[in-house]
């Protein structure tokens, strides 16, 4: 990033929610990627390459998180009150506490996966991905026998989301307002009878010598759940598409089930489901040699800077260690992903679970894959055989 100076290029103009993009948002990205560092639609700026993404991510003091109009606790938050609440948020995902974890993720991996049919056709992501996003998440968060709501919401959230109707998108926002409320209100009525589990926690956790208010509880929690049971079950479309058009990656995680964490890092890389995150510049600079006036709406894409060639080489090149020390599934910065732990966790036990009780896992033929849009990446449907 430099200062602006007396010579700019012009941004050149696309528009991402577009029929064409939504049908293939990687391939595009990649040639817009190769086309032009920077494009601009009226939803804003976006950065495509990796050195751009990165140099902005890692300056939140000019590309600042305050990007949206309602406060997301931590994802909106700048400079000390992030700090602040990252250290209280920070140690929900202590090694610890995902080894006290894992037993459980591990009872629920092993009950889904038993429970598929095999020679038949499944899918990835609805009958693995979505029911394992929703138990794990209410098995960690204390808020069992609600999974069945959990899969309810996230379906209604992805047809508002598809839909792009403003007040169907609120709606189901309000919506998972109130199952994180009853939660939380449930605890309070319990008082010292409340479970002991992170949502009760919450009600204790201080930031600054203070309790946290109901709504950064609420947001907090929303950050946790909302986003992950989506994210998590398209990241397990994109890691079982990968094995079972891999071949031969497959055996030898099966070989070597120890590699299955930096192998499934890679695996998102080359298929980033996490699209992308929203800045706004706080200051005039120029940006791959084009001017940004202070208050532009910036989108760091994480799925096409995964994939620059200038950094990876062909990107579909499947390299986990050579690539590991640049790859941008979990963001990078100060606003680094703070569940990553807990993500990692869920994947490899998950797919460890289904190489253990499986002999093979292929692409169907009866039915073809679909391609997941905006605001997720990877894959939408996912048929498997199992064998």
């Amino acid at each position: 990033m430099t200062e602006p100076d007396d010579t700019e290029r012009v941004i050149p103009s696309w528009e991402p929610l577009s029929e064409p993009v939504l049908a293939d948002q990687r391939s595009v990205y990649d040639r817009m990627r190769v086309a032009c560092p920077i494009a601009e639609s009226p939803r804003g700026v976006t950065l495509f390459r990796h050195g751009d993404v990165v140099a902005a991510a890692a300056d939140p003091a000019t590309f600042s998180s305050a990007a949206s109009s309602h406060r997301m606790v931590p994802n909106s938050l700048d400079r000390s009150e992030h700090t602040a609440f990252r250290g209280a948020i920070d140690i929900f995902f202590t090694p610890e506490c995902m080894r006290a974890l894992e037993p459980r993720i591990r009872g629920i991996a092993h009950e889904i996966v038993c429970a598929l049919p095999r020679g038949a056709t499944v899918d990835a992501v609805t009958d693995i991905g979505y029911p394992l996003a929703a138990r794990a998440q209410a098995d960690w968060l204390g808020w069992q026998g609600i999974e069945g709501e959990l899969l309810a919401w996230m379906a209604g959230n992805h047809a508002a989301t598809r839909s792009r109707d403003r007040s169907q998108a609120a709606a189901a926002a309000a919506a998972f307002d109130e199952i994180v409320l009853a939660q939380v209100r449930r605890r309070r009525q319990m008082g010292n009878a409340a479970p002991k589990d992170p949502t009760t926690e919450l009600l204790t956790t201080t930031v600054d010598g203070e309790l946290l208010p109901d709504a950064d509880i609420v947001s907090i929690l929303r950050n946790w759940t909302a986003g992950d049971l989506g994210s998590m079950a398209a990241a397990i479309g994109v890691v079982l598409y990968f094995l079972a058009t891999h071949p031969e990656v497959q055996e030898a995680l099966r070989a070597h089930p120890d590699h299955l964490a930096p192998a499934i890092d890679e695996m998102l890389r080359i298929d980033d489901p996490f699209l992308v995150s929203r800045r706004m510049t706080t200051v005039a600079m120029q940006v791959a040699g084009s001017r940004l006036k202070p208050g532009t709406r910036i989108y760091l894409n994480w799925t096409s800077a995964n994939r620059d060639e200038t950094m990876f080489g062909d990107p579909d090149a499947y390299r986990p260690e050579e690539n590991a020390a640049h790859n941008l599934v979990y963001g990078i910065g100060v606003h680094a992903c703070p569940g990553r732990p807990l993500a990692t966790l869920e994947l490899s036990v998950t797919l460890q679970t289904l190489l253990g009780l499986t002999a093979h896992i292929e692409l169907a033929t009866d039915t073809k894959p679909v391609r997941e849009t905006y605001p997720l990446g990877g894959w939408r449907r996912v048929p498997l055989r199992l064998r």
